[in-house]
């Protein structure tokens, strides 16, 4: 058996107000650990706990070994991480604004523009791509995707649902659906954005990229076995130039309604998802180029064939 002496990270911890002792069989993990926490003090759950090496940051996963990581040391320190929410349903509900949203500002012109708009098709087609964007997107958060940590601090729903629900949904939607775009519009009439076959072109390039976007997230799936953190190195379809070609395809999907309508939420938005997709690519590129060394291919990029 390991004895070992748990202190609060913080001073104003909600639970440890003292050290606590435990004692754990050599071969334990980190989550052994946390639940033994859990067993003094109940209302401390597991998910709620960050434990660390004492006077380090990092935090220890729950499936590493005591003997791996403690390095003969015997003093850790647990952080409160507040009240949690699954990552799950952080997604169910980011994906839920867009998809009220758009409807709201389609279906009731007159309550946001102080008159009624005769939709045009590029309209239409532009509320179809994201209401089956979203739709998408909820299906895969409840039949696709695992996740790697099981929940996040729930004050954390407001700022990552701010961001779908502002761009994706309000301003979005505020700005294709106005008159400007509507059946008659000088915006319209005569232009590309009334051509039948650009329509159709970019119906089928929309079709392609969202396609490859979930046969990616499929890709993925495989990799981890379910109620595990493993992964792998992915290979296949997309794999071969990037890393990250989920986000590649997601931001080939969205240009669609860039190019159809030229506003300036949509310019707005895709700046925006390029920044945040190609922050998020890169770290997961450099990710697996320590993980897997030498066996991650040399010429993958992270996000962008052969540039970035």
């Amino acid at each position: 058996m390991v004895e070992l002496t748990i202190s609060s990270a913080t001073a104003r911890s909600s639970f440890l107000r003292s050290d606590l002792t435990v004692d754990v069989p050599a071969d334990a993990t980190v989550l052994d650990v946390k639940r033994k926490i859990a067993q003094a003090y109940p209302k401390f759950k597991v998910v709620r706990q960050k434990l660390t090496l004492k006077g380090e940051k990092k935090a220890l996963e729950d499936d590493a070994k005591l003997d791996a990581v403690l390095g003969g040391k015997t003093e850790l320190q647990v952080k409160d991480l507040g009240p949690q929410i699954s990552w799950r349903t952080v997604f169910l509900i980011e994906y839920a604004g867009p998809l009220v949203i758009h409807p709201l500002i389609y279906y009731f012109p007159k309550v946001f523009y102080g008159q009624e708009v005769v939709h045009s098709k590029l309209q239409k087609y532009i509320f179809a791509f994201v209401m089956l964007h979203f739709i998408k997107r909820e299906l895969e958060s409840v039949f696709v995707h695992r996740f790697s940590h099981g929940t996040m601090p729930f004050l954390f729903v407001f700022r990552n649902s701010a961001y779908y629900h502002i761009f994706y949904g309000l301003f979005l939607a505020l700005d294709i659906y106005r008159p400007k775009y509507g059946a008659g519009s000088p915006a319209i009439v005569g232009t590309y954005r009334d051509n039948q076959n650009v329509l159709y072109a970019a119906t089928a390039f929309w079709l392609w990229a969202q396609l490859s976007n979930f046969h990616t997230h499929m890709t993925l799936r495989n990799l981890r076995p379910p109620g595990t953190r493993k992964r792998g190195i992915p290979y296949g379809y997309g794999f071969s130039l990037v890393s990250c070609p989920n986000y590649l395809f997601e931001i080939l999907a969205w240009l669609v309604p860039v190019v159809l309508t030229g506003s300036i939420a949509s310019y707005l938005y895709i700046t925006i998802c390029i920044g945040i997709l190609s922050m998020w690519a890169l770290q997961r590129h450099r990710n697996y180029k320590k993980q897997f060394g030498k066996e991650y291919p040399r010429n993958r990029k992270a996000l962008f064939p052969f540039i970035l």
